[in-house]
Order: structure tokens, then sequence, then C-alpha cells
């Protein structure tokens, strides 16, 4: 499989498709993500312009994660750990180690931003998984 070595609207684009239907099947996180999501297209489109603000500098992105997270009962920092293992393994496959490393840098930061945000302790798991924390 072909990586790509450089971020681009297109690869983010790729990499949140990817990603996410990969969070929709998860048995920890899909039934989280499918019942608030309900129209997965524009929540993928909304994403990667999220991606391309926070990567690339676009400040294409209007919403707010933090409400947006709020409004979803009961998530813990075991959501967030195996959301992170996701987004790294996804992030590995589709992108050479540099731009791998700097999406998952960007990632690790929104985490603990929106754990401490949702007043939720990081490193908690309590999803009954196998969690690692990589």
């Amino acid at each position: 499989m072909h990586r790509a070595q450089t971020l681009d609207e297109s690869s983010l684009a790729g990499l949140v498709d990817r990603f996410y239907d990969k969070v929709r099947a998860d048995p920890a996180l899909g039934p989280v993500f499918n019942a608030a999501v309900h129209d997965w297209p524009a929540h993928k489109h909304l994403l990667t312009s999220f991606w391309s603000s926070v990567a690339l500098g676009t400040r294409s992105f209007r919403g707010n994660p933090m409400a947006a997270h709020r409004a979803q009962p009961g998530i813990t920092a075991a959501h967030f750990t195996r959301w992170l293992q996701l987004w790294r393994e996804t992030t590995a496959e589709l992108f050479e180690p540099g731009p791998a490393q700097a999406l998952q840098s960007h990632a690790q930061r929104i985490g603990e931003s929106l754990q401490y945000g949702l007043g939720i302790r990081p490193g908690v798991h309590d999803l009954g998984l196998p969690m690692r924390a990589d």
C-alpha cells in the first residue's frame, strides 16, 4: 500500500473516511458514534474540515468540538484511549512516519484537552477492553 508522504486535503479526507469506518464498526466506539451521528457523509465532511484546520491551518472548520462532546452522555477516558489507538493505527497505515506522527500528536493533545474540559480523568479504562498506552 502506498502511504502519503505529505498532508493535504485529499489525504486527510481519505484518513477521515477510513478512520470513521473503523470507529463505526468498533465494539466500544461504534455504539457511541452511531447513536450521535445521523448523517455520516456530512459528519465526515465536517471532520475533514476540522483536521484540515488543525493539520494544515486552513481555518475551514466551523464548530465547537467541546460542546459536541458534552452533548454525548457516558463518554469515558477509555473511549478516548480507544479512539486514539484506532487513530494511531489508521494514520500509520495511510501516512509515512513524519505526517503520521504529526497527526498523532495533534490527536493526543486534542483528546487530552477534551477530557480535561469534560472533567474526565485520563487513563481510566472502564470498558472491559484491553487498552494499550502505545
